[in-house]
């Protein structure tokens, strides 16, 4: 998943962003207003943290502008505001979730969570495709019984996947959301995770591969007869 982490704290900023790259997101990181709303603009997001005493421009002004540009990420509102007017404020300018500081790290991560998963019309947090689990909040999978030993960078693909059933998803797409870094139109990267992935899913030789490469397309993650 790709989050766009606005904060002008550096010091919170980078702790945030340490603890969520670890947990297998993909963090673009922002300090001022102007940038972080020309990031919202330009990138696809599946969510956004956004706190409100920015330089620039306050949170909530870039909130009321993609909101009337019709952007329907979604939006946590993170800062130190924390009466019952701040947060209807913020609420009805169309966020989606409000977090007040200081914060439990865990507890921002678990409503990130959500956040993405509503983005894809996922309400709860098991998602299942033939004999496979996959617990988004957990951050685990299971096939035929047998738990899956991933690496987040796999685990995050594998989220992905999951959470588009049935869809082509391409290179790109991938490389946007689970690689922090460029990666070259030449690289392999992603190539190689989906390899890596294909075999811990294979756990019994008897099971059907899950995920399906679509020639000059992409890959796609589906149940289909062996």
């Amino acid at each position: 998943m790709r989050i766009l982490l606005v904060e002008d704290s550096k010091r919170l900023r980078e702790t945030v962003a340490k603890v969520m790259r670890r947990s297998g997101y993909r963090v673009d990181e922002s300090g001022d207003g102007e940038e972080a709303l020309w990031k919202a603009r330009e990138n696809a997001y599946d969510a956004i943290i956004l706190d409100i005493m920015l330089p620039g421009r306050n949170g909530l002004e870039i909130l009321e502008t993609l909101r009337q540009e019709r952007c329907v990420v979604p939006v946590l509102l993170l800062t130190a505001r924390d009466t019952v007017g701040d947060r209807v404020q913020g609420l009805r300018q169309g966020a989606d979730d409000y977090l007040c500081k200081p914060f439990a790290l865990e507890e921002l991560l678990a409503r990130v969570e959500v956040l993405c998963r509503r983005g894809y019309g996922q309400r709860v947090p098991l998602i299942y495709i033939g004999d496979l689990e996959v617990d988004t909040v957990a951050r685990r999978a299971v096939r035929a019984g047998h738990s899956l030993d991933l690496t987040a960078r796999e685990f995050s693909l594998l989220e992905l996947l999951a959470l588009n059933p049935g869809a082509v998803l391409s290179r790109t797409r991938i490389e946007e959301h689970i690689y922090d870094d460029w990666v070259s139109p030449m690289s392999n990267v992603v190539d190689s995770t989906v390899y890596a992935l294909r075999k811990k899913l294979a756990v019994t030789p008897e099971l059907p591969q899950l995920i399906h490469t679509r020639r000059r397309q992409g890959y796609i993650l589906e149940e289909r007869s062996k």
